[in-house]
């Protein structure tokens, strides 16, 4: 609660037919307001605690919003599951950059792209953790989801954060319960360990052709080109997963390309179920449903 009294909160707040929205500034980067939106359902005890959904939006770090439609549509569905939903707004690095974020684009530049996108998202965390008594949240249960670029920002501050993070104890309080990853990928999936390793719902296609499926360059750039930058996808990942026993929910599909980081809105009854079973009843659950593309046009 302290910080929320010693920084700045812009917040607007209405109320929609199944919960209420407010929004937050949670930081300020080179005079850019960082802001997220709280969804919360409404007529909640005032002594809840709920878990959460923290989502950062895809885009190819250059577009982009954590109020699409689609944002918006997953944030009021999950308060309707008992969640409070967050959608995030993040620096938008690549944004207007003659580079882009493909084989143009150098090495370096992109890791820089990750870490200041695992760095928004860890202090959105933080804003989050540290009011959570006014968000009225669960801080032990929190899922990291993203879509896309979302995804590889979300993905790159659970498990890879200890490579990007000097001063770690700003952040020893933030600790996530699961993630929720579509078509993302990892910088290094030698990173996740039995410490860090949560329960974690992944949706890829294998023909993804910008970010990775298993492990390959991003954008599939050629070993010369400026921007070619190995990273670990969803299957390397779910390979990690499953040689540490943590439970995952894996949605693979073959011949599938980037749409598979479309927000799965006729699959999030069976990702609320996973997370409620693995998260709020600590069970293990190992999930691998493969399909072919053709079977589901």
């Amino acid at each position: 609660m302290k910080n929320y009294l010693l920084i700045y909160v812009f917040f607007i707040s209405f109320q929609l037919l199944s919960q209420e929205k407010t929004t937050y500034t949670y930081a300020v980067k080179d005079g850019d307001s960082l802001q997220l939106d709280v969804y919360s359902p409404i007529n909640i005890s005032k002594t809840a605690e709920l878990p959460v959904l923290l989502w950062m939006h895809g885009g190819g770090f250059s577009g982009g919003k954590r109020d699409d439609i689609d944002e918006i549509k997953l944030m009021e569905y999950m308060t309707t599951k008992g969640y409070v939903s967050i959608s995030i707004s993040y620096s938008l690095l690549r944004k207007e950059q003659e580079t882009g974020f493909g084989c143009n684009c150098l090495k370096e530049d992109k890791m820089e792209t990750f870490k200041q996108a695992a760095f928004d998202y860890l202090d959105a965390t933080k804003f989050v953790i540290d009011n959570s008594e006014l968000l009225q949240i669960d801080t032990s249960k929190i899922i990291a989801g993203g879509s896309s670029a979302g995804a590889e920002g979300v993905l790159n501050a659970v498990y890879f954060r200890d490579f990007f993070v000097t001063e770690l104890t700003k952040y020893q309080n933030i600790k996530y319960a699961g993630v929720f990853s579509l078509a993302g990928a990892v910088v290094n999936a030698n990173y996740i360990t039995k410490n860090n390793a949560i329960p974690s719902v992944l949706f890829h296609g294998t023909d993804d052709h910008l970010v990775p499926f298993a492990t390959a360059p991003h954008h599939y750039c050629k070993e010369l080109e400026p921007g070619y930058l190995i990273l670990d996808g969803s299957e390397t990942i779910i390979e990690k997963l499953d040689d540490l026993q943590t439970s995952f929910y894996f949605r693979k599909v073959i011949g599938g390309r980037h749409e598979l980081s479309s927000i799965p809105f006729d699959e999030l009854e069976d990702v609320v179920s996973f997370f409620d079973k693995t998260i709020l009843n600590s069970e293990i659950i190992q999930i691998k449903k493969i399909i072919t593309k053709n079977k589901i046009e």
